[in-house]
């Protein structure tokens, strides 16, 4: 009894929600035309990305930052896209975090690291993007504007820090997202692992590649450059590294 009350109330909030963050027809259209990866997909799968994407807009908390002004068309694109690796495992995955910070341009960050031998290292890093534990999630917009990928290495950066997200959600991010049992992460990480190796040594050779070789620097970032191809380019990236692809296809249940 208690179960079919639960699941009623949240039907009737999950009602609310996509009426009142309906998206306009013409509003999504012209997302669909500037997010061409989108579009390729299956009628079904655009249907229920823009339901997901109602959802999403109706539970997340757009700010911009230095007087940017967030849009509607803004929103839905960073929506869009962050709910296309969560299509077929569902928005829950992006419970733990609700505030989405929008910059016009890439933001300069202060870093401290110490080294091996306990010497504090400062730095500046300039970031387009940035998911951290809890929130909030950063988005440089400059970054994120409508590109196609064109014979050159895949880049999106909403599909990254959203990747990041779903890498986080077990506690940190290591290249491993939640797995469901013990066996399926010790494959995982003997695939990704393997995967990784192969590509530092392409990277270090200089040789093109279709993820981007910002991937060389960890493990945790070679998981979100991954995710990045997997859903711009997945023919290509099915071509170049089928086990990778493969493994990314089990995964999101996509592919």
């Amino acid at each position: 009894m208690f179960g079919r009350l639960s699941r009623a109330l949240r039907e009737r909030r999950e009602a609310r929600a996509l009426e009142r963050h309906a998206i306009p027809d013409a509003l999504w259209e012209l997302m669909l035309l500037r997010y061409p990866f989108l579009a390729r997909r299956s009628a079904e799968d655009i249907a229920e990305l823009r339901r997901m994407c109602s959802l999403f807009l109706a539970s997340k908390e757009f700010h911009g930052v230095g007087g940017f002004e967030v849009t509607d068309e803004i929103a839905l694109a960073i929506a869009a896209q962050a709910c296309l690796p969560v299509l077929k495992l569902g928005l829950p995955w992006y419970d733990g975090f609700v505030g989405i910070v929008v910059h016009e341009d890439e933001v300069v960050a202060p870093r401290e690291v110490m080294d091996e031998d306990g010497i504090v290292h400062q730095y500046d890093e300039e970031l387009v993007g940035e998911a951290t534990q809890g929130g909030p999630l950063m988005i440089a917009w400059s970054a994120a504007a409508p590109t196609e990928f064109e014979d050159q290495y895949v880049f999106n950066v909403v599909i990254h820090e959203f990747a990041h997200v779903i890498d986080m959600r077990d506690g940190w991010a290591d290249g491993v997202p939640p797995l469901e049992s013990t066996e399926a992460r010790e494959r995982w990480i003997e695939v990704i692992d393997a995967e990784w190796q192969d590509f530092c040594e392409r990277v270090d050779a200089g040789d093109e590649t279709l993820i981007d070789p910002y991937g060389a620097e960890a493990i945790e970032e070679f998981f979100a450059v991954a995710v990045e191809a997997f859903f711009v380019a997945p023919e290509a990236m099915k071509k170049e590294q089928p086990a990778l692809h493969r493994l990314l296809s089990n995964f999101f249940r996509q592919g």
